[in-house]
């Protein structure tokens, strides 16, 4: 892609993120929401293949139903209130917005469109609508969290959670397993969303670190399947130790930095009284802990038929500067885990 045309379109994502973080105003969040869901499908398409064109498409259809579904009801509750206010809301609207952000944001089971989407795009698009274009839709739900039905929010988290670690079990495709664990961990922020909604955003945090690490690694890689991966040993052996140990961070297992945000929000579930709720959490999240082990088999602890007979390839290999830090601080940001949460 042109690189002026690269530039005009990063900077109308950044603008259009902005303008939904810093409205009070349903119609001005609505035009943020569409000027992201615009500059994104240009880097969708600009590998001109019907599969991208696929993607593109299904991308669209969705996000624009999600947008009228939200300019409907911000409408109706303003004939309604005489308001526009993101926080003045009615009870039936303030379902049907959550609902199509929900959407938005790829909740299962509004989640449909999500795999086959990211599948269909290059891995350098899909970090970005796997975590900048998160960004707009989780604030407004932030805002609205007081007002969102407690028993809505429990059925959809646990179900995202659920659907992210089956769907990605009998999965091969590297950029469908990434989509299913997007579910997953967003299941987990939204679980938590009514109770504390400090620690929705410091697992957004932690999630985007440990997602761009991923991307980043898979693409310096040029994986996007499992069997590019098995045969990655050889040729980047430092690269693929830290993608493994950063794949197990996102699992969640301890002492790494993706275990702090479970931590935290299964004491605040417990402390709420949510037992039940958090065992059936803890539970669902064995599936995904199963295909995040299985990609880390596949990647260390197999010898592929085909190794190089060449002992020096590793060598020549590069790691890019941006890479090498996201996966040091996806890894062990786990320490600066008060300090975070002070901030937040």
């Amino acid at each position: 892609m042109n690189p002026t045309a690269t530039v005009i379109l990063l900077i109308s994502l950044a603008t259009g993120t902005t303008v939904t973080l810093m409205s009070h105003h349903w119609l001005l969040a609505w035009i943020g929401l569409e000027i992201n869901t615009l500059a994104i499908i240009p880097f969708m398409t600009q590998i001109p293949h019907p599969r991208a064109i696929e993607a593109a498409t299904k991308y669209f259809l969705t996000q624009a139903s999600a947008s009228a579904l939200i300019l409907f009801s911000a409408t109706m509750n303003a004939w309604k209130t005489g308001e526009w206010g993101i926080t003045l809301l009615l009870e039936p609207f303030t379902l049907t917005l959550s609902l199509a952000l929900m959407m938005k944001l790829g909740l299962a089971p509004l989640h449909f469109w999500m795999p086959e989407v990211i599948q269909g795009i290059p891995l350098m698009t899909g970090l970005i609508l796997s975590t900048w274009q998160k960004i707009a839709p989780l604030t407004l739900l932030y805002q609205l969290h007081s007002l969102i039905n407690n028993n809505l929010i429990i059925i959809i988290s646990i179900t995202s959670i659920l659907v992210g670690g089956w769907g990605g079990i009998n999965q091969t495709q590297l950029r469908k397993i990434m989509a299913f664990s997007s579910i997953g961990h967003l299941g987990w922020m939204i679980i938590i969303l009514k109770f504390n909604p400090t620690l929705t955003l410091f697992n957004f945090f932690f999630y985007i670190l440990m997602t761009a690490a991923i991307f980043l690694s898979l693409s310096t890689m040029s994986a996007t399947k499992m069997s590019n991966i098995s045969t990655s040993w050889p040729k980047t052996p430092a690269l693929v130790t830290i993608t493994m140990l950063t794949l197990l961070s996102l699992a969640g297992l301890p002492p790494l930095s993706g275990f702090a945000p479970k931590l935290l929000i299964i004491l605040e579930l417990v402390k709420q009284n949510a037992m039940i709720v958090s065992s059936l959490i803890l539970t669902a999240s064995l599936l995904a802990l199963f295909f995040y082990i299985r990609l880390t088999y596949i990647m260390i602890l197999t010898i592929p038929p085909n190794t190089s007979n060449s002992p020096v390839t590793w060598r020549t290999s590069h790691i890019p500067l941006h890479t090498a830090i996201t996966n040091v601080l996806a890894l062990f940001i786990f320490s600066m885990t008060p300090t975070l949460l002070f901030i937040i």
